[in-house]
């Protein structure tokens, strides 16, 4: 099914074509008829499955703007909140809709005065509630509430603070709840906040066809940055996620990447919203085209044009794999996911492989040349120890 068929405001099918969108995702096909006609839906759906169209355009459609809060998408991530925020507005051009994103990390006073003039909020919920401390949000007028990536929101700890925040919504609304899995304690929320809802399943099991998995089994531990460095240099024509297990490796894997003369950027929830913008911007403008992520931080990660993505740290499950590795091989694209493993890798890769869909082919390790891997580059608080040190006494 294509755009064009969709009986909605032409304004809202000639800003899909700008954007580049011909026929509806899986997810949109199912979902978008059934939110214009005023169902609440549950859909299942990986990021990067155009849900955010698939819920934005509805809401677009049938939003009168008069600068009263309509429409609050809550969502885990600083980042997924921006980029939820520029697909409103991109396929809003023209429609007068105001969008205000709001999320921690940056001042609130800015926040404050553009919500008393907007018709759609996109939030975290910790910051939402914020606001709601402060009364400087009124939401007593929303008629969507959309719960995106509820699963992450839960892992995060966050359903609490969803739990107070819809208390502030009225009860006659639609909602619209979507979710990389539903497991039994989102269940709870369905059936507790949800009105008859329609369920939505897509097709979440990875493109063999067009997504190629392998893994190097490293013996030595000292050699698999080396790899990894190899790898990018000489395997890796196009943009590439790299992920790491924590906030320090990110850093330390991503300076000495610099180091040896890549462009690479970190970005993890330990960096000011304002680094992290810059790294996601440098990459989607391909100022550069390595980024090394945590877990928590690929939430919000949806760039395109990525062709390989890398296990620097192998995930603990399969749900986690599956979701790192759906960053690449997108809109028909081939892409290919690398594995490097050590020996305290196993018990994660064993875990991740329990997954029957999954199909991993192993790659003999090359001879490479072992190259210098700095723990302590770029710790300016390491370096001040070391000229400053500590007085005895």
């Amino acid at each position: 099914m294509r755009f064009e068929e969709l009986k909605v405001k032409q304004d809202i099918i000639r800003n899909a074509k700008s954007m580049g969108f011909e026929k509806l995702t899986d997810i949109q096909r199912k979902t978008i008829i059934k939110i214009i006609g005023g169902r609440d839906v549950v859909g299942q759906a990986e990021t990067g499955s155009g849900k955010t169209v698939a819920f934005s355009l509805p809401i677009l459609d049938r939003i009168k703007p008069d600068k009263t809060i309509q429409a609050l998408i809550l969502t885990p991530t600083r980042e997924l909140c921006l980029q939820i925020t520029d697909v409103f507005r991109e396929l809003g051009k023209n429609l007068d809709v105001a969008v205000t994103s709001v999320y921690g990390g940056v001042s609130i006073e800015n926040q404050i005065r553009k919500l008393q003039h907007t018709d759609i909020v996109v939030g975290t919920p910790g910051r939402i509630l914020d606001h709601i401390g402060r009364k400087t949000i009124y939401l007593g007028k929303v008629r969507f509430l959309v719960l995106d990536e509820t699963d992450r929101m839960f892992d995060m700890g966050f359903i609490d603070d969803v739990e107070k925040i819809i208390r502030y919504v009225p009860r006659k609304r639609q909602t619209l709840m979507f979710s990389a899995t539903i497991h039994g304690a989102l269940k709870h929320i369905i059936s507790k906040h949800l009105n008859r809802p329609v369920f939505v399943y897509t097709k979440t099991k990875v493109d063999k066809s067009k997504l190629t998995q392998v893994y190097y089994d490293i013996f030595n531990q000292n050699m698999k940055f080396s790899l990894l460095l190899h790898l990018l240099k000489n395997k890796t024509p196009g943009l590439a996620l790299v992920f790491c297990a924590t906030r320090e490796e990110s850093d330390i894997v991503a300076r000495n990447l610099r180091k040896h003369g890549l462009n690479a950027l970190a970005i993890h929830g330990g960096m000011s919203q304002q680094s992290r913008e810059k790294s996601m911007d440098s990459l989607k403008s391909q100022k550069v085209n390595i980024l090394v992520a945590t877990d928590v931080a690929s939430r919000g990660i949806d760039v395109k044009n990525v062709t390989h993505v890398y296990n620097y740290d192998v995930p603990k499950t399969s749900k986690e794999y599956i979701h790192r590795i759906g960053r690449t091989a997108r809109a028909g694209e081939r892409g290919d996911a690398v594995t490097l493993l050590t020996r305290r890798d196993h018990d994660n890769f064993r875990r991740v492989l329990t997954d029957d869909e999954l199909d991993v082919e192993r790659m003999p390790v090359p001879h490479i040349r072992r190259v210098a891997f700095d723990r302590n580059l770029g710790d300016k608080r390491l370096h001040a120890r070391k000229r400053y040190p500590r007085r005895s006494g």
